[in-house]
């Protein structure tokens, strides 16, 4: 399946210009069988690239443009009673789909945004003390404007521990821009030239074969060293969890796996370190009266922690 990732790249970058390794990173999480949160002002492409993948790779998609009026029942679906059969029988909600887009999901009321714990936890929804599970795979992609952004509100601490990894997409350079533009020339929709390179039994075996990369113990010791190193900053209130530990140790063997090897190194466990962690991380009360940033405490503690000291 090694080209296959390649060309899906290829499809997904007709429609987003210049972004190149922030679309290898999202389908490395997509590819550690996670859910994806994308940060960003308005505008800058993270709806188009989740649909575009969910064209490249066959994704069933759906999608919900969240505001504080959608209910949780909206999301999971609900029972109601069918005159006819005399029975209750359940609908479905809207995310029961391979390729699930949340657009900006902070918008949402709490109750809403609690919805989604159970499925992105466990590919499920239970609703009047019934499970329904869902369709296999089964991504989030989330979008989100920036925290303090009119009309937003923060999303539960541990719904941002679902996301496996939290990207940013940030403005097109000049000549991207150019490009974005000569795109879309003459009436031309580049989302529209999309082709399907792969479908979901496609993307389950690429899972698959990522989840068999080799993690050495060295590397092991490594990962858990720079998770405990989150827990003992001084500048954090709350460290990374065990699920977080899971979301590293996962991306690192599917990053190794899109290029092409089948043993983590130290490189691959330090690319994608930030982007799994900095999302998941609270700081202390003196640390935001300050105005650090949970990245660039994410990036001292990988200077700080090396393999050689593991």
């Amino acid at each position: 399946m090694a080209k296959v990732k390649d060309q899906v790249i290829e499809e997904v970058k007709k429609v987003i210009c210049g972004k190149d390794e922030v679309i290898k990173l999202a389908l490395t999480g997509m590819l550690s069988g996670g859910h994806i949160l994308i940060e960003d002002v308005p505008g800058v492409g993270k709806t188009s690239m989740a649909l575009a993948f969910s064209k490249a790779m066959g994704l069933d998609y759906g999608r919900v443009q969240f505001t504080p009026d959608v209910l949780p029942s909206d999301i999971t679906g609900f029972t109601i009673f069918d005159k006819d059969t005399k029975e209750m029988h359940y609908k479905k909600g809207a995310i029961f789909h391979n390729l699930f887009l949340a657009d900006e999901l902070n918008r949402a009321s709490s109750r809403t945004q609690s919805a989604f714990l159970e499925a992105m936890e466990e590919g499920q929804v239970t609703v009047d003390e019934k499970t329904y599970p869902l369709p296999d795979p089964f991504i989030v992609f989330a979008t989100q404007n920036p925290s303090g952004a009119s009309g937003t509100s923060l999303l539960p601490d541990s719904q941002m521990d679902r996301f496996t990894v939290r990207i940013s997409m940030g403005y097109p350079g000049r000549e991207d821009e150019k490009a974005m533009i000569m795109n879309r020339q003459e009436g031309k929709v580049p989302m529209q030239t999309i082709e399907r390179i792969c479908t979901s039994d496609d993307m389950l075996r690429m899972r698959k074969e990522a989840a068999q990369v080799h993690l050495r113990d060295k590397l092991l010791d490594y990962v858990v060293a720079l998770v405990e190193a989150t827990r003992n900053h001084p500048d954090l209130e709350r460290g990374a969890s065990p699920r977080a530990t899971l979301a590293l140790t996962a991306m690192a063997k599917a990053y190794a796996y899109m290029h092409d090897r089948d043993v983590v190194t130290e490189d691959d466990v330090r690319a994608v370190f930030c982007p799994v962690m900095s999302h998941r991380l609270l700081l202390t009360p003196e640390a935001e009266f300050n105005e650090l940033k949970t990245d660039a405490i994410a990036e001292e503690i990988l200077k700080t922690t090396t393999l050689a000291r593991v």
